[in-house]
């Protein structure tokens, strides 16, 4: 069951494999599998495994948000369980056990109960984030840079440079998630209408993984400037034309392939 390839469709998700999830005993292994599990059900089978005061909030909550949207309902729950913790005598314990929990979606939780601590200061918030950035699990990073991603806006030249060392940092999920964190218009959130303006502060970041030798990185980069491109496709295109003169390297010219896609299409129109 761990070595699975993952369903095309929900459908086809074996019987025993969705089981597990919603017991949250395994991880899931793709989008369809994600998707697929019952997040009440899921809370239910968690909360018998913890000795928590207040579980009824718990309860509460995952019925109100059934009908919402998926991010929603893990902002949600991670919102309710930051309430419960509080509470908690052994919250840095429970904590810990959700962070660590073998599902992904528990740990997606995890993620977001530190997105709801407003008083964490930013590079609390990034320290503290930072192990979800660099999660095994795909599903665990994309909640990192949204967890984070509403914070970072509030002050976007202070917070870029608080995300240079994560460019920089030996862990390609680290650097990824500091530039997909950023994006003008991501995936699934609200854009950053300063950035789709003036994209030009992204720069401090973007130079340092302009050659970078992961591909994963190197698709958010491109998807990055892309973004940028629907609104200042000017920019875009002087970046591009000096990354290729300054970095002839492969994974430069892989970055500029894709970062222009959008105005490749425009252009045969």
């Amino acid at each position: 069951m761990q070595l699975r390839k993952g369903a095309r469709k929900r459908s086809e998700i074996p019987d025993e494999v969705l089981q597990s999830l919603n017991q949250g005993k395994i991880e899931t292994v793709n989008l369809v599998e994600w998707l697929a599990i019952d997040m009440s059900v899921l809370l239910k089978n968690i909360l018998i495994e913890l000795d928590l005061a207040d579980v009824h909030r718990l309860h509460i909550t995952s019925a109100v948000i059934q009908n919402v949207g998926i991010i929603k309902r893990l902002q949600g729950i991670g919102e309710a369980l930051f309430h419960v913790l509080k509470e908690c005598d052994n919250r840095l314990s429970v904590f810990e056990f959700l962070a660590n929990h073998p599902s992904d979606m528990v740990r997606d939780w995890a993620c977001f109960t530190v997105a709801a601590d407003k008083f964490l200061s930013l590079p609390e918030r990034l320290q503290a984030t930072r192990r979800f950035a660099g999660d095994g699990n795909m599903s665990v990073r994309e909640c990192a840079w949204e967890s984070l991603r509403s914070y970072l806006v509030e002050d976007l030249e202070h917070s870029l440079n608080l995300l240079l060392p994560w460019v920089k940092d030996q862990d390609p999920n680290i650097r990824r998630c500091a530039v997909e964190a950023t994006r003008p218009c991501g995936v699934w959130c609200k854009h950053i209408l300063a950035l789709k303006e003036h994209p030009e502060p992204g720069l401090i970041i973007l130079e340092e993984v302009r050659s970078d030798a992961s591909n994963y990185v190197q698709r958010s980069v491109a998807n990055w400037l892309n973004d940028a491109s629907k609104t200042r496709p000017d920019w875009v295109i002087n970046v591009c034309n000096r990354w290729q003169k300054e970095s002839s390297t492969q994974a430069t010219n892989w970055i500029v392939k894709h970062a222009t896609r959008t105005l490749s299409k425009k252009k045969k129109k």
